[in-house]
């Protein structure tokens, strides 16, 4: 349903649904694919971004969730690796 081109690497703005007292809520997440696994029904994806005072924060979004109204790709990424568990070292 939310097949998007996206790749590891890629800055990416997920744009989520939340239901709160009867209304419908749209909150952004905007970060960095670390990851992409699972086959199927069972993707997933992984997205980490630094908040306020350097604290990084990662997401797992499940890639076919009613939840997800949009993945919105803002920059494409040029890495050579699948997974980049890396970055969580850096900061």
């Amino acid at each position: 349903m939310n097949e998007a081109n996206f790749k590891v690497g890629d800055r990416v703005k997920v744009i989520t649904r939340d239901l709160k007292d009867a209304k419908i809520a749209k909150s952004p997440f905007e970060g960095i694919v670390i990851v992409k696994k699972g086959q199927g029904e069972n993707k997933t994806f992984t997205v980490r971004k630094i908040a306020v005072g350097r604290i990084a924060v990662e997401k797992i979004f499940s890639l076919n969730s009613p939840a997800i109204e949009r993945v919105q790709v803002i920059k494409k990424g040029g890495v050579r690796r699948a997974k980049l568990y890396y970055l969580r070292k850096k900061i």
